[in-house]
């Protein structure tokens, strides 16, 4: 079967044992970590070995392939590791080469059709994602300084983090470009004293964020608003965006960087976080782009600076995260799992498998694949930042050791 030439060519790391619909058992590759598939379909024979990043996915889902000894992550922690191998036959390098061809229309987000895509995932229930996230709605990549910090510790510090960049001052003017569930803006507010402005394409995101807003006290200071950052008619001292980056596209990344040259006023500092990948220019993952991030794009650094550089912007500082994402989804993916019977209550069983192939995926793709975040300063003149980085660690450490800002969250409660 062609799933079977597939493992025995790319397996070589690991052990993979499948059993397929008439109980014929097959042994791949050696060694741990081992898990042991059953395939309830025999059309998987065929449909796993033509487009395994799409079908496997697809058949856990649906329950068609089952895990019998081992775990989801002993099995996709074995792929991960053997990804060369495994996209060495020729099928898989047609397939390869006809997703580099389409990725421009797959990463296609002009206006509306970008709300449309972020409403495929960030509309989801808010009782989802307040069941695995931290109490703060932080829902991109934390900032473990030291491994023992817990999720709302290192989601606190990646605050702390974005906000030395920033170089703020009490009164500024502050867009935050793709602004989530508010925890970022309302932080810097009462933290630094900036008026914040924050636009996302999300209904439940937005709903969200302007009651915490309220809940704060911060009316008048924080302002959210349901819009396409590119409508906003503003003009800001500092622009921050978070998350957003990777439903932009490459196509609309001249768009996107001249749109914050727009909006920075002369001498004013922006700050991009979003995922990157670190071999070069390829395609998002067809089961990922498919039921997670419809139009989503991790990009190479090769794929942004020259866009950035079209303008009239410095990029004044780059720093690259690299396991910080996978200890985060670990910490994700650990809620989830204590909390999937509410989750399965919320949607079903084939949600939950969804969504746990989905964390496990990402991520075991910061752990031994291309990913990692990149955090880019960008600023509207060359004396806009200081010339060392000093300003940055001095900063933080000094904001760390204050007393904690007490915050509103989503569930009412304060938190530090």
């Amino acid at each position: 079967m062609l799933f079977a030439r597939l493992l025995q060519a790319g397996i070589r790391q690991g052990h993979i044992a499948v059993i397929d619909h008439q109980g014929r058992r097959q042994d791949f590759g050696s060694g741990a970590p081992s898990v042991t598939l059953r395939l309830h379909d025999p059309a998987l024979n065929w449909s796993l070995g033509l487009s395994p990043w799409l079908k496997v996915g697809e058949a856990y889902m649906d329950g068609r392939l089952t895990i019998e000894d081992g775990s989801l992550y002993d099995f996709i922690d074995i792929a991960m590791r053997n990804t060369e191998g495994l996209s060495s036959l020729q099928s898989q390098k047609v397939f390869k080469v006809i997703n580099r061809c389409l990725r421009w229309w797959h990463q296609r987000n002009p206006v509306g059709a970008a709300q449309q895509h972020v409403a495929h995932h960030y509309d989801l229930s808010r009782k989802l994602f307040e069941l695995f996230l931290d109490d703060s709605m932080q829902y991109s990549c934390a900032y473990f300084a030291t491994p023992t910090l817990t999720l709302a510790e290192a989601q606190q510090a990646k605050m702390r983090h974005i906000a030395s960049k920033l170089i703020l001052q009490p009164g500024q003017k502050l867009l935050d470009i793709g602004c989530g569930w508010g925890g970022l803006g309302i932080y810097l507010a009462k933290t630094a004293g900036v008026h914040v402005t924050g636009v996302t394409l999300s209904k439940e995101q937005h709903e969200i964020a302007c009651a915490r807003v309220k809940a704060a006290g911060l009316e008048g200071q924080v302002d959210f608003k349901l819009q396409d950052y590119r409508l906003e008619p503003g003009r800001f001292d500092r622009i921050v965006s978070v998350g957003m980056f990777e439903h932009v596209g490459l196509k609309h990344f001249p768009e996107f960087f001249a749109k914050i040259e727009e909006l920075l006023v002369p001498g004013g500092v922006a700050l991009l976080h979003a995922i990157g990948r670190r071999d070069g220019p390829g395609h998002t993952n067809p089961w990922l782009r498919k039921y997670i991030f419809p139009g989503g794009y991790s990009p190479a650094l090769s794929e942004v600076l020259p866009v950035v550089e079209e303008t009239g912007l410095w990029v004044t500082d780059i720093e690259i995260l690299r396991l910080h994402y996978a200890e985060t989804l670990k910490h994700w993916r650990a809620n989830f799992e204590q909390n999937r019977a509410a989750i399965q209550a919320l949607y079903d069983e084939r949600f939950c498998r969804m969504w746990e192939f989905y964390l496990v995926g990402s991520e075991l793709s910061f752990r031994h694949d291309y990913n990692m975040v990149f955090q880019m300063q960008l600023s509207r003149g060359i004396a806009a930042v200081p010339i060392t980085r000093d300003y940055m660690f001095d900063w933080e450490r000094a904001e760390a050791a204050r007393p904690k800002t007490k915050m509103i969250w989503s569930n009412g409660q304060a938190a530090e």
